[in-house]
């Protein structure tokens, strides 16, 4: 499947979609956006994981500031980039992105709102949009915060700082470090240890994981349905028969 501004490679258990304006460095327009949902949109009906990247050396240097500066009230209340994120935050399958040079702005925030991030060496994220007039309003100033903590998402969101690879690490914003030449390789093989797991077992964790606030009785709800699945007695008795051996 090809779309003007990314390329969507559909498999039988994922979907890698690779940002390409290269020459707008991969920045969120308007016709990125609408792409991005009717990918959203596949995986909602066929669950599927999802790995996020970029072409060019660059993942996303952000939302295009030429659509940005013609941007009003009425489309801020809208909700452009943080509706198309939220969707994919609530994805029913794990999502990854594989950032390969800037993750800026927006950008940043498409990474921050995958499951999992990995990295190279290149890679570095920041939230620049106060130099801008802005705020970082689709869900940085407070899914960087869950992920990296109050200190230092205040630092890059009100001081401007960027973390590279080493630092984003270091914080736990990223999971590995590849170098850029085997990014992708391993990105396929952390979707492909994903792939052994039980795909509804994958998508209740996800969901219970996600839930706010958190609650027993969701555990146990989840749990209860997984309890009487064909794929966790099959599971189990192939564990035990393997144990037996």
């Amino acid at each position: 499947m090809s779309h003007p501004t990314l390329r969507a490679e559909e498999h039988d258990d994922r979907v890698v979609v690779t940002l390409s304006r290269p020459e707008a460095r991969n920045a969120i327009n308007a016709a990125m956006v609408r792409e991005l949902h009717e990918v959203c949109a596949g995986l909602e009906e066929r669950p599927r994981l999802l790995l996020l990247t970029g072409d060019g050396g660059t993942f996303a240097a952000g939302a295009d500031i030429g659509e940005l500066r013609d941007r009003g009230r009425e489309q801020a209340l809208q909700g452009i980039n943080s509706r198309l994120f939220d969707r994919i935050a609530r994805l029913p399958m794990p999502t990854v992105a594989a950032v390969d040079g800037y993750a800026l702005g927006g950008g940043a925030e498409l990474a921050y709102a995958c499951d999992i991030r990995l990295a190279s060496p290149a890679a570095v994220f920041g939230n620049p949009e106060p130099g801008l007039g802005i705020l970082a309003a689709a869900g940085a100033c407070w899914r960087l915060r869950e992920l990296v903590g109050a200190s230092v998402a205040k630092q890059v969101l009100l001081a401007g700082k960027r973390l590279d690879a080493e630092e984003a690490l270091r914080l736990g914003l990223v999971a590995e470090i590849a170098p850029h030449g085997e990014l992708l390789e391993r990105a396929h093989a952390l979707l492909d240890r994903m792939a052994r797991s039980g795909p509804l077992a994958l998508r209740l964790t996800k969901l219970v994981a996600d839930a706010p606030g958190g609650h027993p009785i969701t555990d146990d709800l989840a749990q209860a349905i997984l309890f009487e699945s064909a794929d966790k007695r099959a599971r189990m008795d192939a564990f035990l028969a393997g144990g037996r051996s």
